[in-house]
């Protein structure tokens, strides 16, 4: 005998708006970010039509800038491809990105074991918020303590030398010390916020794979490297993508609070971004500045897909999608 079908449940009824308004408190503190990113992610979007017209000033309104503009095809592109700072500073961006992550992921990796295995809680609780501090003190103060370790005159990096009977060094005139530099600076700002991350994994594994493995005869490094770091890899590769996806944008606040105008360091020092707010500043083409910066788009976007690809074929629990 033939049944009637089962009404739909409240649940299956309620809508999106039903939603909101049963969790308006949940989305209102979302909404600040959700409009950040509509405003200058989504509603910018048109704007990538001007990397390939010639900029004039004197139009006025949106729909006159993108689609009554002079239309240049590839020359904004040519003009970086063909400058001769093109090479040095992609390079410059993904060496000092590679190092970045790479020391930033063993950094915070090391901090984040540490502290986990670490019994005495407040001892734990006070490196942390110690760790936390320098992610929170502005590139530009950083700046001033970088010149008091490097400053030639009183720099306690040549005070210290001068204890060793060595010449002093000129830092702000040698560029092959300053990717090492920036690489301390950036691991001694973000590590401790990483860590973080890496801890709050490590508090979701199962204690009773602990148990169990304790029970079995494991020491604390067993139990580190066979259990706390396989079950974290998903975190680190997700974060380790997320990171390669940005390899073409360098910090830009970092690069320039640290090293400024100072032309002797652009050998190594010199990246995409800074070189963009150069050439806007000196060239006053926005036209051009854009063209670089969908170039940076192009790349990330391939290296997010290409490596999200690769880790799903060798690790499909580490891929983002």
């Amino acid at each position: 005998m033939a049944t009637n079908a089962k009404p739909a449940s409240s649940k299956e009824k309620r809508g999106f708006l039903a939603d909101v308004r049963k969790n308006r408190f949940s989305y209102l503190i979302a909404l600040p970010a959700l409009l950040y990113v509509l405003i200058f992610s989504y509603f910018s979007y048109p704007y990538m039509l001007i990397a390939f017209q010639k900029f004039q000033y004197n139009r006025s309104g949106i729909f006159d800038i993108l689609f009554h503009g002079d239309w240049c095809g590839w020359d904004n592109f040519k003009f970086f491809f063909a400058s001769q700072a093109a090479f040095r500073v992609t390079v410059n961006t993904i060496w000092l990105n590679i190092l970045f992550i790479v020391t930033g992921t063993v950094a915070s990796l090391l901090i984040a074991l540490g502290l986990n295995e670490l019994r005495c809680k407040w001892f734990v609780k006070t490196s942390q918020s110690v760790m936390l501090f320098p992610n929170y003190i502005s590139w530009v103060v950083v700046s001033y303590i970088l010149y008091t370790l490097f400053s030639q005159q009183y720099g306690l990096a040549n005070k210290f030398l001068a204890l060793l009977h060595m010449d002093p060094v000129n830092w702000y005139t040698t560029p092959g010390a300053w990717p090492w530099i920036l690489v301390l600076m950036r691991v001694w700002k973000g590590a401790g916020m990483n860590a973080i991350i890496y801890l709050a994994a490590i508090t979701g594994i199962d204690q009773t794979l602990y148990e169990a493995a304790s029970i079995d005869g494991a020491g604390r490094f067993k139990l580190m490297t066979k259990i706390t770091l396989p079950l974290i890899t998903p975190m680190i590769v997700i974060l380790t993508l997320l990171s390669v996806g940005k390899i073409m944008y360098g910090d830009f606040g970092m690069i320039y609070a640290l090293v400024g105008d100072n032309g002797t360091l652009y050998s190594t020092t010199d990246i995409i971004d800074t070189y963009i707010f150069r050439a806007l500043r000196q060239v006053g083409d926005p036209s051009q500045a854009m063209a670089m910066g969908l170039f940076q788009s192009a790349i990330g976007f391939v290296m997010v897909f290409g490596s999200n690809w690769i880790t799903k074929r060798i690790y499909p629990e580490g891929a983002l999608y």
